[in-house]
């Protein structure tokens, strides 16, 4: 018997248990590899007057989905994201109909299979009925000490039979950790007896690469993701493997998309990484084929990715227009606004190329992905298309209040949390940089084999000193450190327009806009549309080959 184990057996002889030769066995807890500051128990009560009442959400007779697990189930004390940090069961009822089940969120930052299942466990299963169902998804906070500090780390495997008692060092409580596996058994079994369909998963992926498998996300697949699967096949319960679903997605997208996937550290995800691994583990289930899983996956919505709808012809490519009004707007009166978009078919070879103009009046950088309009673009990118993006005009507007559409003023990678109000409502989202949503853009555009092109907004009618407007100082030089940056083509519409608006004068130029300085006429589009194909053939783009 070592040092450590003859102190351990004289502290529990003492304390009034009998050491056995099992109780002192050698355990090694596992490494600690997360390193990141993480919540802890002595936070409970604050977080749970944030954590739903078991069952409350129950709608009838409808059956409620729980959610059993961690930090990257449930981030922060309130799991609001007031540290842009989320957790994929904020966003999990997404995919699925409420009118049908409800889910509750009851995971706690911090929590391993030891903590949960003893500290929590039990108020969850008061609200437990017969044909419910118990997503369980921990192990990342497995580790670190048996005895001390956070003291959650459970015994490596699924040993059934393995224990440890042990007295909580800064507490003197006693306790008796099981292997992980074995505390998986007792929810397991537990929710059985409750009549409810019990689900394993495996843990979310860490933005860690795998040193021995180049361009490859590190998997779990020899612990807990291996011990969840042994304990479900013993147990003839559903396993879905989410570590390897959300990984391989992961490793399709560049390193600055993987890492934007995460907030602050390796481990919790932002917004983008949460929503990954919702729709991650509603995809494992839809997949899966244990017949316990029936009657959930009848409740499953929103699998299908949303995209522009484009009516495709052979050997034809498509160029997708994005933007404000100043690209697409009310495009119908001829003496209303309109966008240059659409005029598109005025410049480009439509017998070659399909224009899709997918802009949208109002719009920033940011509105336009917070919306989803632009998941539909890239849902619907192939090999050999073009994108044109152009924002700016309403990039300017506020951050945090009124429309809430506006971006940080920068073209460098940055962010900030804000506490958003906004139609009645508040609350907490991650704000980027004009620069960084334009750079997303670029990235998305690229990862599908598609050509992106960065376009310069239009100038607006106003004439300081008898020249029309620039910004080349502002949005202009943004537009150009992205450029620079990513090597993307970019078209500066701004100054061509700009530059013929000069030619034709102050007074002359009224004619090309509508109502205000900012939104063309007919005539005014069709300025800006001559401007793109003028910018495309300075820059000698592929795209200027779909000319007329």
């Amino acid at each position: 018997m070592n040092k450590t184990n003859l102190i351990l057996s004289a502290l529990l002889i003492g304390n009034g248990w009998t050491a056995t030769a099992q109780t002192v066995r050698n355990f090694q807890p596992m490494e600690d590899v997360n390193h990141v500051t993480d919540l802890t128990l002595d936070s409970l009560e604050l977080a749970n007057t944030a954590r739903p009442v078991p069952g409350s959400s129950r709608r009838g007779d409808n059956p409620v989905l729980f959610l059993v697990g961690n930090s990257t189930m449930r981030t922060g004390t309130r799991g609001n994201g007031d540290n842009g940090q989320w957790g994929w069961g904020f966003f999990a009822h997404e995919c699925f109909d409420e009118g049908k089940i409800t889910v509750e969120n009851h995971a706690l930052g911090g929590t391993s299979s030891r903590t949960f299942y003893r500290r929590l466990w039990p108020d969850v299963k008061k609200g437990i009925r017969k044909g419910d169902y118990v997503i369980i998804e921990l192990g990342h906070n497995d580790n670190g000490p048996f005895d001390s500090g956070r003291a959650r780390a459970s015994i490596r495997g699924i040993s059934a039979t393995d224990s440890l008692p042990v007295v909580i060092k800064e507490t003197g409580e006693r306790e008796t950790v099981y292997s992980y596996g074995e505390y998986l058994r007792r929810f397991v079994r537990e929710c059985k007896a409750l009549g409810a369909h019990p689900i394993l998963l495996s843990l979310t992926p860490r933005n860690a690469w795998d040193g021995k498998h180049p361009g490859h996300i590190g998997r779990v697949n020899e612990t807990f993701g291996l011990w969840a699967r042994q304990v479900a096949e013993e147990q003839d319960v559903p396993f879905i493997d989410l570590n390897e679903i959300s990984a391989s997605k992961l490793e399709r997208f560049s390193t600055w998309k993987v890492d934007y996937h995460f907030y602050h550290d390796r481990i919790h995800t932002s917004a983008f990484g949460a929503r990954l691994n919702a729709r991650s583990a509603a995809e494992g289930l839809a997949a899966a084929t244990h017949p316990d899983l029936k009657g959930l996956q009848a409740c499953l919505v929103n699998l299908e990715l949303p995209a522009a709808q484009v009516r495709r012809e052979p050997g034809k490519p498509v160029v997708f227009i994005t933007g404000d009004s100043t690209v697409k707007n009310e495009d119908k009166d001829s003496d209303g606004m309109w966008g240059w978009g659409s005029q598109a078919a005025t410049v480009f070879d439509t017998t070659r190329i399909t224009v899709a103009n997918e802009a949208m009046a109002g719009r920033s950088t940011r509105t336009y992905l917070e919306e989803g309009r632009w998941e539909r673009v890239y849902n619907a990118l192939q090999p050999g298309d073009f994108v044109l993006i152009q924002f700016g005009h309403n990039d300017i507007s506020e951050i945090d209040h009124g429309r809430a559409r506006g971006v940080i003023a920068c073209a460098r990678d940055t962010s900030h949390v804000y506490r958003i109000r906004k139609g009645g409502t508040a609350y907490n989202d991650v704000i980027y940089s004009f620069g960084w949503y334009l750079k997303k853009f670029i990235d998305d555009v690229r990862e599908k084999g598609a050509t992106p092109i960065l376009v310069s907004l239009t100038p607006r009618n106003e004439w300081p000193g008898g020249k029309v407007e620039r910004r080349n100082d502002t949005y202009g030089r943004w537009y150009r450190e992205v450029a620079a940056e990513t090597a993307v083509e970019f078209l500066d519409l701004h100054n061509i327009t700009a530059d013929a608006l000069d030619s034709i004068g102050q007074e002359g130029a009224k004619a090309y806009y509508c109502r205000d300085h900012t939104h063309t006429s007919l005539q005014g589009a069709r300025l800006n549309a001559q401007g793109i194909a003028e910018g495309l053939r300075r820059i000698d783009s592929p795209l200027a080959r779909y000319l007329k």
